[in-house]
């Protein structure tokens, strides 16, 4: 099963086209990974060609795609989701949506590390954090949520998480004082391990509605005032 992966959720454009396999498990055959919080509409697509050109593979040769929803900003998150439901349209493709942390929470896990509970955090700006908690499974049992890094730290009090992955733990590591580990941002690969259950069961995806967390900045404007008459 040929699959494309996209994630704009973290400062990382993040593009693979990866062999999904029942057995082996996904196998990347090419990804562009470029971390530019201000260029993922600039970039993305570029680096969707650019893997397509390096695996020699025609975009109809893909049987699926597989997008990270966040959370993430709303104007990086929302040009990955867009253009895989463009794309999974125009080919007439499923398009799986995939939570970001649990990516980069598979790809620790793929690596042997069970046994202990993981922290994933990505940076969220404005001093907060996007975090998740995952048992020793692998499975997530907490988040995503949005948290200021101080009160994060004062919930790892009653939590028996030991280590922690992503760039917002590797930004505040002094706030949370856990050890920190790779990745820093989701891998082509973590993202199709993320989804390769629903893949390869060829189970209808989920909406494609974006983890943004937070509320919109804008505002519907107030009632006008009166303007009293001289």
């Amino acid at each position: 099963m040929l699959v494309l992966a996209i994630d704009t959720a973290t400062p990382a454009v993040t593009t693979g086209l990866v062999q999904l396999d029942a057995v082996a498990g996904p196998r990347t055959l090419a990804e562009r990974v470029t971390v530019n919080a201000r260029a993922h509409g600039e970039l993305l697509t570029p680096h969707v060609q650019a893997v397509l050109a390096e695996a020699d593979v025609r975009l109809g040769d893909v049987d699926a795609v597989v997008c990270g929803a966040g959370p993430g900003p709303f104007t990086g998150l929302r040009v990955g989701l867009v253009t895989a439901a463009a794309l999974g349209h125009a080919l007439d493709r499923p398009v799986y949506p995939v939570a970001t942390p649990d990516a980069i929470a598979w790809e620790v896990f793929r690596a042997g590390g069970e046994g202990a509970e993981l922290l994933v955090v990505t940076d969220a700006r404005r001093r907060e954090v996007y975090w998740a908690r995952y048992d020793t499974t692998g499975a997530r049992v907490d988040g995503p949520n949005v948290e200021r890094p101080a009160d994060l730290a004062a919930r790892l009090a009653g939590m028996v998480v030991r280590r922690a992955v992503g760039q917002g733990a590797e930004l505040y590591a002094d706030v949370l004082g856990l050890p920190v580990a790779a990745p820093s941002f989701p891998s082509p690969a973590g993202l199709v391990g993320a989804a390769a259950e629903a893949l390869l069961s060829h189970a209808r995806p989920g909406p494609l509605t974006p983890l943004y967390l937070r509320r919109p900045d804008a505002v519907e404007p107030g009632a006008r005032k009166r303007v009293s008459q001289a």
